[in-house]
């Protein structure tokens, strides 16, 4: 149970978990009437019950995982929360995602946000995948993006802080426009531990910092 029991979720005993990092995403996106939003790399699709638990009026949202295992997990928990109506899930590739060019107006993104060489891989799997970049860069999520969402359509993610602007000239590069970032602290007096971006395609210049999130509790992965 999760969200005061508003969600059930099934998720491994080991392997991959979902963290706070999730939370904080699916409530920073700008969601509004009848989006139609894609989770890239959905996991156990946490982020899909979260918004679909506290924005009842979305379309649809569809999440996409490339591990056959979470995919399946996701798929179970869309049925344990009666969300058939209003979500799916498609097991594949970011980089390869089939028919679904220019439909979207929300894309969100929890991505592996940690260069491969950075430091010691996991030996579990599906925690290597989550947190590494070995099946998904920053320019994959940036191209997938691009071909799925429609014009001024937007792109909600999670990353630390000292890619900032590394993702901001990738971002303009691939014509999304920055619009808002929000930091999240590990407590008062500390640097920022990661930062929420949101961009939209074909956006005019302007970038909003929201207030900062104190989350004692965070923990990637």
């Amino acid at each position: 149970m999760f969200l005061d029991g508003r969600i059930k979720l099934i998720q491994p005993r080991w392997g991959y978990r979902f963290s706070a990092d999730s939370l904080h995403l699916a409530r920073f996106a700008t969601i509004r009437k009848d989006d139609r939003i894609i989770d890239l790399g959905t996991g156990c699709g946490i982020i899909m019950m979260i918004i679909l638990s506290i924005k009842k009026e979305v379309s649809h949202i569809i999440g996409i995982e490339i591990q056959k295992e979470l995919a399946s997990q996701a798929q179970r928990n869309i049925i344990l929360n009666g969300f058939e109506t209003k979500a799916s899930v498609i097991m594949g590739d970011i980089r390869d995602i089939p028919s679904k060019r220019n439909i979207f107006t929300l894309a969100i993104c929890n991505p592996p946000y940690h260069p491969v060489p950075d430091g010691r891989i996991n030996p579990d799997t599906q925690k290597a995948i989550a947190r590494h970049e070995i099946t998904l860069s920053l320019d994959d999520i940036l191209n997938a993006s691009k071909s799925i969402l429609r014009r001024r359509g937007r792109l909600a993610m999670i990353y630390p802080p000292d890619r900032l602007s590394e993702i901001i000239q990738k971002m303009r590069e691939k014509r999304f426009e920055p619009k808002r970032i929000q930091f999240i602290f590990p407590g008062h007096g500390s640097e920022a531990r990661l930062m929420l971006i949101e961009g939209i395609l074909e956006g005019r210049p302007g970038i909003k910092i929201l207030p900062p999130i104190f989350d004692t509790g965070h923990q990637h992965g």
